[in-house]
């Protein structure tokens, strides 16, 4: 099986994608009603993100859309990318989207999960250099900066982090957020994410890894691994890293070197473990690169990365419950963030 990100496999995630970010049903809505008059078709709240089953996997679609257009632009479906891009990232479309923010009810609205993407897709604009994609990325500009205040004023009041493998992890939502802030120029946001990740993690020592859980989709111990190699100066994550997973050359632990098992893909909480195994691809990946003078540890990362991308790159389609997320995941896996 191919592991690495070819025009055809683009190509199939470009179909999937563009097949569900304007599927408006089944949909899963994260709202809080403050009366009667709160009942609405959630595409009425979302102009923009309505599609997708719920409003995060809709955010990560897009990007998923935007990334491939730039990476692979002349494969046949991104014409069909470009205009769909053109037709939904519009200032209208944006403005809706920020009016929901703006409600009192929605201060928790995606937190830390959705924000994180949609400053996801927020960076991989800012990188597009065709003149329509400059218009997207103005048109999402603001609620990027909505997102990023919203980070901003939440960092100081985050005493402890969510050491989880779902939505509300805190070292994913501070790696896409970092990216966000390198891409776009904010270096108060970088400053704020970086100061709260050395305090959570900087004294984290001999991971014992209890992972998997039943519904995971990240790695709580591989997401502070990745994260911390984009706080640390190379020479630091060296003896961080080696402090936090000390027995990585003898495998250990063994649980983050196999990966895991899905039972039932039609199952939306233990699909989410293909996802696991892609998520962790990408850490794998990421952490290899901080470790440059050691060629046979790095070697085996990659190939733990090479087996964790083939246990789950064949189940991106087939079924809704994955299908409409994990796409995104797989684009992780194969290509990760940025250039």
């Amino acid at each position: 099986m191919t592991t690495h990100l070819t025009p055809e496999r683009a190509a199939q995630f470009m179909r999937i994608a563009m097949g569900h970010v304007t599927q408006e049903y089944p949909h899963k809505a994260d709202h809080v009603f403050g009366g009667d008059g709160d009942i609405a078709r959630h595409r009425d709240h979302h102009p923009l993100f309505f599609g997708s089953f719920d409003w995060h996997s809709c955010v990560h679609g897009y990007w998923t859309l935007a990334r491939l257009a730039r990476l692979f632009p002349h494969v046949q479906e991104a014409d069909a990318v470009r205009q769909l891009l053109d037709r939904m990232l519009t200032k209208d479309n944006v403005t809706g989207e920020i009016a929901y923010l703006n409600r009192s009810l929605s201060r928790g609205f995606e937190r830390p999960y959705g924000w994180a993407w949609a400053l996801a897709l927020c960076a991989e604009l800012s990188r597009h250099a065709a003149p329509e994609a400059r218009r997207w990325a103005e048109a999402m500009r603001p609620l990027g900066e909505a997102f990023a205040a919203r980070f901003k004023d939440f960092l100081p009041l985050s005493d402890y982090p969510v050491r989880s493998g779902v939505h509300s992890s805190s070292a994913f939502a501070l790696r896409l957020a970092l990216d966000y802030a390198d891409a776009c120029g904010d270096g108060v946001l970088r400053a704020a994410a970086c100061e709260r990740l050395i305090q959570w993690f900087g004294q984290d020592r001999d991971a014992q890894a209890w992972e998997p859980n039943g519904a995971d989709f990240l790695s709580a111990t591989l997401m502070e691994a990745e994260v911390m190699r984009h706080v640390l100066a190379p020479s630091d994550y060296h003896g961080w890293l080696h402090g936090f997973l000390p027995r990585l050359a003898w495998r250990e632990p063994r649980t983050l070197f196999e990966p895991a098992r899905v039972s039932d893909r039609s199952d939306g909480q233990i699909a989410h473990l293909d996802g696991l195994n892609l998520s962790r691809a990408w850490c794998w990946r990421g952490i290899a690169q901080g470790l440059a003078d050691e060629a046979p540890l790095k070697a085996l990362l990659l190939q733990t990365a090479e087996l964790h991308v083939a246990a789950s790159l064949p189940h991106v389609s087939g079924d809704y419950m994955g299908e409409h997320w994990m796409a995104s995941f797989a684009l992780l896996a194969l290509a990760g963030l940025g250039s």
